[in-house]
C-alpha cells in the first residue's frame, strides 16, 4: 500500500525533475553556477530562513503531542542559532557581511513564498502547515544526494559545502523526519482534506523552482517601478 507522501511525489514528480535540471542547480554539481548568482541566492535564502523559522514555531503551537511540539521548538532554535550562523560563515567566503545579509530586501519570489506558507501556517491544520514546509526540506535533500554522485562536487572550493550540507545525515534525518510525519497526520483524513494538502505540497514545490529561477537570474522584481 502507498503511502501518502508517495502519492505526493507522483504530483510532483515532472516538476521536480525541471528543478533537478535547473541551470542553477546543475551549475552548484558541476561548478559551473556564476559566484554572484550565488551570491544573490545567499542573501535571499537568509531571509527566508527567517521566515522558515516561524514556520516551526507555529507547528510547535499547532502539534498534538509533547515530542512533536519539543522537536518543532529544537527546530526552529537550531535554525536560527546554528544554521543561520553557518550561513553567516558561509556567506563570509563570498565577500558577503553579516551587515549586507541582515539589510538584504526580499525579492519578489521570496517574499510570495514565505507570506504562503506563514498564511497556511495560520489558517491552517498542523498537516496543512507540515504540507508546505515538506517541498523544501525534502527537495533540498534529494538535490544533495543526486548533486554529491557527481564525482568532484562535494569537493568544490566554493559549492562543495553545500552540497555535503544538504546530502549529510544529519540533513536526511530531518527530512524524513517531515516524511514520515506527513504520513502520520495525512490518516484518516477524507480525500477533500487530502486534496487541499497536495495543492499546498504542489504550490510550494512550485515557488521552490521560482526561488532556484529567481535566483539564477538574481531578479528583484518581475518589473521595477521607479
Amino acid at each position: 500500500m502507498s503511502t501518502f507522501t508517495q502519492r505526493l511525489l507522483e504530483k510532483v514528480g515532472p516538476l521536480w525533475e525541471r528543478k533537478y535540471q535547473h541551470p542553477f542547480v546543475r551549475g552548484l554539481g558541476d561548478g559551473s553556477l556564476p559566484i554572484e548568482s550565488f551570491r544573490f541566492y545567499m542573501k535571499q535564502d537568509y531571509v527566508y530562513l527567517i521566515e522558515y523559522a516561524k514556520m516551526f514555531a507555529i507547528a510547535s503551537t499547532k502539534a498534538h503531542d509533547l515530542a512533536t511540539s519539543s522537536r518543532f521548538a529544537a527546530l526552529q532554535e537550531a535554525t536560527l542559532n546554528f544554521e543561520m550562523d553557518l550561513h553567516r560563515q558561509y556567506a563570509a567566503r563570498f565577500g558577503i557581511t553579516r551587515e549586507e545579509l541582515e539589510q538584504t530586501k526580499p525579492s519578489f519570489v521570496m517574499l510570495a513564498y514565505t507570506s504562503y506558507m506563514l498564511k497556511v501556517a495560520h489558517q491552517g491544520t498542523l498537516a496543512e502547515l507540515v504540507s508546505a514546509v515538506l517541498p523544501c526540506a525534502w527537495s533540498y535533500w534529494e538535490i544533495g544526494k543526486r548533486l554529491a554522485r557527481i564525482e568532484g562536487a562535494a569537493e568544490h572550493e566554493w559549492y562543495g559545502d553545500w552540497v555535503r550540507t544538504y546530502s549529510s545525515e544529519e540533513f536526511g534525518q530531518l527530512a524524513q523526519w517531515l516524511i514520515d510525519l506527513m504520513d502520520q497526520l495525512a490518516e484518516g483524513k477524507s480525500e477533500a482534506e487530502l486534496a487541499i494538502l497536495e495543492e499546498h505540497f504542489l504550490n510550494t514545490s512550485r515557488m521552490e523552482y521560482l526561488f532556484w529561477e529567481m535566483a539564477y537570474t538574481e531578479e528583484m522584481w518581475p518589473c521595477e517601478i521607479n
